[in-house]
């Protein structure tokens, strides 16, 4: 299975899937990480001056937004699951509708996450998500 962390060190899951500059997708066979790839992320900075709020939908959650988590989630096509220390609404619904898993969660280490997302022993947030 693939797993999708978004991160800025490579190390560590970012705590904002929006701002993190790269996706380390994790590859796990018989609950052991046998490939890790650093993938490029389009982000905010991405789409400076693209913002148009349509009254009635909250941030992030028009059909503009997403759009732009579309794009966003293109690199991670392939992916099961989107592991972020925290994400906005429009950004985690998106991904459900795109058939990712999204999880925000409090783990900090990629790997720690990954293999326990893997066992399914990762408990998704709801509370990072905003």
């Amino acid at each position: 299975m693939k797993i999708a962390c978004v991160s800025d060190d490579q190390r560590t899951i970012s705590a904002h899937f929006g701002r993190a500059q790269y996706y380390v997708v994790v590859t796990v066979e018989d609950g052991t990480i046998v490939h890790r790839e650093v993938r490029p992320k389009l982000g905010h900075q991405h789409f400076a001056g693209h913002e148009v709020h349509q009254p009635g939908n909250g941030h992030g959650m028009d059909p503009a937004s997403h759009d732009r988590h579309v794009s966003m989630a293109e690199a991670i096509r392939d992916c099961e699951a989107l592991l972020a220390r925290g994400m906005g609404r429009g950004a985690y619904l998106s991904m459900e509708r795109l058939g990712i898993t999204p999880i925000a969660t409090d783990v900090e280490s990629i790997d720690q996450a990954v293999l326990a997302y893997a066992q399914g022993r990762l408990e998704n947030r709801n509370d990072r998500v905003h």
